[in-house]
Protein backbone atom coordinates (compact mmCIF):
# COMPACT_ATOMS: atom_id res chain seq x y z
CA UNK A 1 0.00 0.00 0.00
CA UNK A 2 1.21 3.56 -0.75
CA UNK A 3 1.72 6.32 1.67
CA UNK A 4 1.38 9.98 1.11
CA UNK A 5 4.09 11.95 2.27
CA UNK A 6 2.87 14.15 4.83
CA UNK A 7 3.59 17.94 3.66
CA UNK A 8 3.72 20.26 7.16
CA UNK A 9 0.84 22.75 6.95
CA UNK A 10 1.67 26.36 6.52
CA UNK A 11 1.54 29.01 8.97
CA UNK A 12 2.50 32.49 7.93
CA UNK A 13 2.31 35.05 10.98
CA UNK A 14 3.58 38.01 8.80
CA UNK A 15 2.24 39.13 5.48
CA UNK A 16 1.90 42.19 3.61
CA UNK A 17 -1.83 43.98 3.64
CA UNK A 18 -3.23 46.50 0.90
CA UNK A 19 -3.63 50.37 2.39
CA UNK A 20 -4.34 53.36 1.29
CA UNK A 21 -2.45 56.78 1.48
CA UNK A 22 -2.73 60.25 0.15
CA UNK A 23 -1.19 60.69 -3.10
CA UNK A 24 1.51 62.73 -3.22
CA UNK A 25 0.85 64.17 -6.89
CA UNK A 26 -2.85 65.16 -6.35
CA UNK A 27 -6.16 64.60 -4.68
CA UNK A 28 -6.93 61.05 -3.98
CA UNK A 29 -5.64 57.96 -2.45
CA UNK A 30 -3.18 55.72 -3.99
CA UNK A 31 -3.05 51.80 -2.94
CA UNK A 32 0.13 50.72 -2.15
CA UNK A 33 1.63 46.96 -0.03
CA UNK A 34 2.71 47.33 4.43
CA UNK A 35 4.84 44.67 5.77
CA UNK A 36 2.54 43.65 9.13
CA UNK A 37 2.10 41.12 11.63
CA UNK A 38 -1.03 39.15 11.10
CA UNK A 39 -2.31 39.88 14.72
CA UNK A 40 -1.78 43.83 13.62
CA UNK A 41 -3.64 43.17 10.66
CA UNK A 42 -6.30 41.82 12.25
CA UNK A 43 -6.82 44.47 14.90
CA UNK A 44 -6.56 46.83 12.32
CA UNK A 45 -9.57 45.42 9.91
CA UNK A 46 -7.48 44.34 6.97
CA UNK A 47 -8.79 42.00 4.59
CA UNK A 48 -6.57 42.07 1.39
CA UNK A 49 -3.24 40.00 2.48
CA UNK A 50 -0.80 38.93 0.06
CA UNK A 51 2.95 36.91 0.59
CA UNK A 52 5.87 39.00 1.50
CA UNK A 53 7.94 36.70 -0.92
CA UNK A 54 6.36 35.76 -3.71
CA UNK A 55 3.24 38.46 -3.93
CA UNK A 56 0.98 35.69 -4.24
CA UNK A 57 -2.48 35.35 -2.48
CA UNK A 58 -3.06 34.05 1.30
CA UNK A 59 -6.10 32.37 2.58
CA UNK A 60 -6.55 33.47 6.05
CA UNK A 61 -7.51 30.57 8.94
CA UNK A 62 -9.23 32.56 11.79
CA UNK A 63 -9.17 30.44 15.13
CA UNK A 64 -11.56 30.90 17.47
CA UNK A 65 -10.56 29.07 20.26
CA UNK A 66 -8.59 30.73 23.16
CA UNK A 67 -4.70 29.79 22.85
CA UNK A 68 -4.68 29.05 19.22
CA UNK A 69 -3.54 32.37 16.78
CA UNK A 70 -5.10 32.49 13.66
CA UNK A 71 -2.67 31.76 10.16
CA UNK A 72 -2.37 32.31 7.21
CA UNK A 73 -1.66 29.99 4.13
CA UNK A 74 -0.71 30.30 0.08
CA UNK A 75 -4.08 30.07 -1.30
CA UNK A 76 -2.12 28.54 -4.54
CA UNK A 77 -0.34 24.82 -4.44
CA UNK A 78 2.09 26.30 -6.76
CA UNK A 79 3.04 29.38 -4.98
CA UNK A 80 3.87 27.22 -2.36
CA UNK A 81 5.94 25.10 -4.35
CA UNK A 82 8.35 27.76 -5.66
CA UNK A 83 8.25 30.41 -2.78
CA UNK A 84 10.94 30.11 -0.27
CA UNK A 85 8.50 30.21 2.48
CA UNK A 86 6.07 28.02 1.24
CA UNK A 87 6.02 24.44 3.07
CA UNK A 88 6.45 22.45 -0.11
CA UNK A 89 9.52 24.38 -1.44
CA UNK A 90 11.29 23.52 1.96
CA UNK A 91 10.64 19.74 1.33
CA UNK A 92 11.37 19.25 -2.30
CA UNK A 93 14.87 17.78 -2.86
CA UNK A 94 14.66 18.79 -5.91
CA UNK A 95 17.03 22.16 -6.10
CA UNK A 96 14.32 24.05 -7.23
CA UNK A 97 14.97 28.11 -7.28
CA UNK A 98 12.65 30.52 -5.73
CA UNK A 99 10.61 32.48 -7.98
CA UNK A 100 7.51 35.19 -8.30
CA UNK A 101 4.14 33.92 -8.22
CA UNK A 102 2.39 33.42 -11.59
CA UNK A 103 -0.79 35.43 -10.27
CA UNK A 104 1.19 38.19 -7.98
CA UNK A 105 -1.83 39.88 -6.10
CA UNK A 106 -1.58 43.83 -7.24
Amino acid sequence: MATKALITPEKFYECEVKRRRVRTTGPGYEPFWKLKTLADALLDGDTEFRCKDCHGPLKLHRRHTPGTPSYLEHKLKVDSEHCQQGARFLEAADGRAHRQSATPVA
